[in-house]
Formats: structure tokens, sequence, C-alpha cells
């Protein structure tokens, strides 16, 4: 959080394109690691099967801050200019910091972690799959949301104006995601991760069927979002397979949502390209989520089989 201020302070006084930019950079840098951190330090300041809650709770805030947090900045910056906009979130920051001083209870020190544990933690092919379930599996959101503004104007008919607003109510529908993700998660994981992600491929192949109608596309968008249930599940499901390498596999799985937004913008915009029209990047998601589906059940398969080889032993 520190280098996030600053990276947001520096914006705020950036001289040229060139500061600006590398300020911008600084304050990104540390995501992958501040939620990766955060998920596990919920994960264990809760009992053993609240872990997912605990998880969801974290990344519910993400969401809440795309519906409240953004379209307030962009308040901020239109009486206040963009300077002012990075030096309110600075401020922010500087809140945040003294929040996590005062309320977040310490939590204990894992003396087995060093940084050799958590590289060797990266030889267990379980980690790998489940990344690129994260990877591959949720890319199918990301090919929706690059390209939901063109297409809620020109497809659907919403005014530049509406388009905060449907939007709005796609972050809702991240909020209930995580929330209701981490709860289903905490009571059968796998299964959990399965439906998640069944969900996902129906309704994101909804959206390209439903884009012609304001009303109904509304709908799918906040069940769409809802889809984000599978974040705080694949956060627990690489904290069971990551061994000593918690805290390496927790900022990871950010490192692949971020891996599936490059993936699913790419070939949402592929599609597009091709002539298939705005409403595609349904399908594009859709089958994303198919693939997920399939490596998550490789990923159970091996486990089963080497679990059944263990016994045998």
């Amino acid at each position: 959080m520190a280098m996030f201020v600053i990276g947001y302070g520096a914006s705020a006084v950036a001289w040229n394109h060139v500061s600006l930019l590398i300020a911008r950079c600084l304050a990104g840098l540390p995501h992958g690691a501040y939620y990766g951190v955060a998920c596990l330090v919920a994960a264990r300041l809760v009992a053993e099967n609240r872990k997912a809650q605990a998880a969801g709770y974290v990344m519910a805030g993400l969401a809440a801050a795309n519906v409240i947090g953004v379209p307030a900045a962009t308040w901020i910056g239109q009486l206040f200019g963009w300077r002012g906009a990075f030096g309110m979130l600075a401020v922010g920051g500087v809140l945040a910091v003294a929040l996590f001083w005062f309320f977040i209870p310490s939590v204990p020190r894992d003396d087995s972690a060093s940084p050799k544990s958590e590289l060797d933690g990266l030889r267990r092919p379980q980690l790998w799959i489940t990344l690129a379930v994260a990877s591959i599996g949720f890319g199918g959101m990301f090919a929706v949301y690059s390209y939901i503004t063109p297409t809620l104007t020109e497809v659907t008919g919403y005014s530049s104006d509406q388009v905060p607003m449907v939007l709005a109510v796609w972050g809702v529908g991240m909020i209930v995601g995580n929330l209701v993700g981490g709860w289903l998660a905490d009571r059968a994981l796998v299964p959990a991760i399965f439906y998640i992600m069944i969900w996902n491929m129906v309704f994101l192949g909804f959206f390209s069927l439903f884009t012609s109608s304001p009303a109904g596309t509304v709908v799918v968008l906040f069940f769409v979002g809802c889809g984000f249930a599978l974040v705080p599940a694949l956060q627990v499901r690489l904290m069971n397979v990551a061994g000593e390498a918690q805290t390496l596999a927790a900022a990871l799985n950010h490192s692949a949502f971020n891996i599936s937004n490059a993936v699913g913008a790419t070939l949402g915009g592929l599609s597009i390209a091709s002539g298939w029209g705005w409403a595609s990047t349904g399908w594009v998601g859709a089958s994303l989520a198919l693939l997920g589906i399939i490596f998550f059940a490789v990923s159970i398969k091996v486990e089963n089989r080497q679990s059944a080889e263990g016994d045998e032993v």
C-alpha cells in the first residue's frame, strides 16, 4: 500500500507524459502482491471452514471499488482535474494504511516459510494447472468487458450517458458473486468451481443472444458479474495445492487473472476484427469458460489418480 500511495502521489505531481506513465506503473506494481497477501491474511484470521468467504470479502471490496470508486474518482476529476483525482486516491491510500495498522490483528509468522520453500512449491503441477484455469477460464469475462461500452452503444442502443449505470449493475453482480462464491466454496470447493464455471459459460453465451434487448442485456450482465464467484473459489484452491508456496501462489493467482484479461481482450478483439460483430465476444467468453472447465477436470483427474496411487503404496 505504501508503494500504491507513492505511485498515486507521484501521478498527481507528474510534469510530463513519461513521468506520469512511470508513476502509474509504480502504482500498479503491487496490485497482484497486495490482493494475494490480503486474501492470505484474511484466510488466516478465520476458521478453516471460512477461508473462501474471507477471500470473497476481500475481492468484494475490489468489486465495490469498481462500482463506487471509479465514478467517485471521475467526479473528483471533473471538479478538480486529473491531478486532484490522483491526489485523492493517494490520500485514500494513506487512510487505508492507517486502518490496516490499527484494526488488522497481527498474523502469526510462519517460520517454515522461506524464499526457497516458496520457489520449491512452484514445482507442483496442480498449482500450474489451477493457474491455467484462472488464465484461460476467466478470460471470457474480459472478452466481454473489454468491449462492453461499444457493444452497449452500437448494438444494444444505450447512450454513452447510460453506460455507467449498466456497468454499475455488472459491478453489483461482482459483489454478490464474490460473497456467494466464498460461501459456496467453503461448503464444497471442487463442485463449486465446476458449477461457477458452467454458470459463466451459460451466461456469457446468453450475452451474445440478448445484446439486442436493452432490458435483457442488463439482466444478463448482472448474472455475468455474479460469475466473479470464481475468484475466491480459485484462491482457496490455490492455497490447498500450493504447499509451502502460499504467498507466492496467492500473488500468482492475481497475475493469472491479469493474463486472462489480456487473453480475453485479445481473442474478443480478433473476433470483432474478423467481422463477427460486437456481440460475438460473448461466444468467445463462453468458449474460454469451456476450456477452463476442461482444464479443471484434468486437474481433478490428476489429483484423484495421485491420491489413489498414494493409497496403494
